[in-house]
């Protein structure tokens, strides 16, 4: 029996960090499993990499806030003769609000798709992973090192992915099996209109581009580092929270979010 042939699953890939991250696995070699909702966003992008002479991305629409979503994947893998090599976690969005206000409906969903879809796929494809010596690259954020009064679920589904992924950095290594935590700033794409913030509020001292926060994500994953965060701004706000009181940390993010509504 022929071996199947390595592939990179990346979620949350038709747009913003998603997109870049294809761009850099592409430009690497790497043959790719596009995946997200908006099947012609993906086609497009897999008919630029291919056209730019990288191997052509297979895509698969759906929207993982669904169940039974990492199944259909599986399936789609063992059909085609493709095991993972790297799984990329990107796919998730916020919402910017006080909790009891906003829709808890909506909430949940991203519950399942932040929190839920991402640990199904770190943990289903461990063992492929390990015999391809691959990894995991988990996007979680800034926002998973402070309380988020103002989008109290989105910081804690991050705080979750955050703690999460150093911990399976942990667990894995000994497999040889690279696990590590992409945690970016403000970035200016798709997501943050989602989450509900203006162009303006898209912008400042700690913004990253998507380009930029992808590049660095990649070189760290291959070298088998814990926790990524672009941008020296960032690093810096995930450091205060070690100094002062936790108190102090909650109420400045809630008059940054307070600002935003």
């Amino acid at each position: 029996m022929a071996a199947a042939e390595p592939v990179v699953i990346l979620t949350g890939a038709s747009a913003g960090i998603g997109r870049e991250l294809a761009r850099v696995f592409a430009r690497h070699g790497h043959k790719l499993v596009l995946i997200a909702r908006r099947g012609e966003k993906l086609a497009a992008l897999a008919h630029e990499i291919a056209d730019a002479g990288y191997p052509e991305p297979i895509v698969l629409a759906l929207d993982l806030q669904q169940p039974g979503m990492a199944d259909m994947v599986d399936a789609e893998l063992k059909s085609r003769g493709l095991a993972p090599h790297f799984v990329v976690n990107n796919a998730g969005f916020g919402l910017v609000g006080k909790a009891h206000e906003r829709e808890r409906a909506e909430q949940l969903q991203m519950i399942d798709l932040n929190i839920r879809a991402l640990t199904d796929f770190s943990l289903r494809w461990v063992e492929a992973l390990a015999r391809n010596k691959g990894g995991v690259l988990n996007v979680a954020s800034v926002a998973g090192f402070l309380p988020g009064p103002g989008s109290a679920v989105y910081y804690a589904s991050k705080a979750y992915v955050l703690s999460f992924t150093e911990a399976l950095h942990r667990e894995l290594k000994r497999k040889g099996v690279r696990v590590t935590a992409l945690c970016p700033g403000p970035v200016p794409t798709e997501f943050q209109a989602r989450a509900g913030l203006t162009d303006s509020e898209q912008k400042g001292l700690l913004t990253v581009s998507a380009g930029r926060v992808a590049e660095e994500g990649y070189r760290g994953l291959m070298v088998g580092r814990r926790l990524v965060v672009p941008g020296t701004l960032n690093k810096v706000v995930t450091f205060l929270p070690r100094l002062v009181p936790r108190s102090w940390v909650l109420e400045a993010v809630h008059a940054r979010q307070r600002r935003r509504r």
